[in-house]
């Protein structure tokens, strides 16, 4: 950081990119996480159908193909979107929490199948949410 002085005063001016700070930052590095927990239920419903334990009567009983899908594209996004508030984009404010929320919903729908990850999915959301929507003073970033 460097200052820049005007008169008697002295703003502080960054040099370098900008990053995410404080609650941003672990909002970032646990969607990042989530993400990468998607991707891994992906990849192993997609490979292998034994991984699963399917249900005969579940009211939300898609094929577990589908769902595995789901949880490859919606990894994928919800890891960018966690990239995007460690680099500071401002794309992935808003996109961060809506996505932690969906992200939510569908580790929700899946616990019938595999309860262990979805608890894990829907815990790390919550906790992304808190750290995006916790009451902070209003002179921090």
């Amino acid at each position: 950081m460097a200052q820049v002085g005007h008169g008697g005063a002295h703003a502080v001016r960054r040099t370098g990119g900008a990053r995410a700070r404080g609650p941003a930052r672990f909002a970032g590095i646990m969607l990042v996480l989530v993400g990468a927990f998607h991707v891994a239920v992906a990849v192993a419903t997609v490979a292998a159908d034994l991984f699963l334990v399917v249900l005969g009567s579940y009211v939300f009983g898609y094929d577990v193909a589908t769902w595995g899908w789901l949880h490859l594209v919606l990894g994928v996004l919800v890891a960018v979107a966690g990239t995007g508030l460690l680099t500071a984009g401002r794309w992935s404010r808003p996109a961060a929490p809506a996505l932690a929320v969906l992200s939510a919903v569908a580790g929700f729908l899946f616990v019938p199948y595999q309860p262990l990850w979805s608890l894990l999915i829907i815990a790390g959301d919550v906790a992304v949410l808190w750290a995006l929507t916790a009451n902070r003073p209003a002179d921090s970033p």
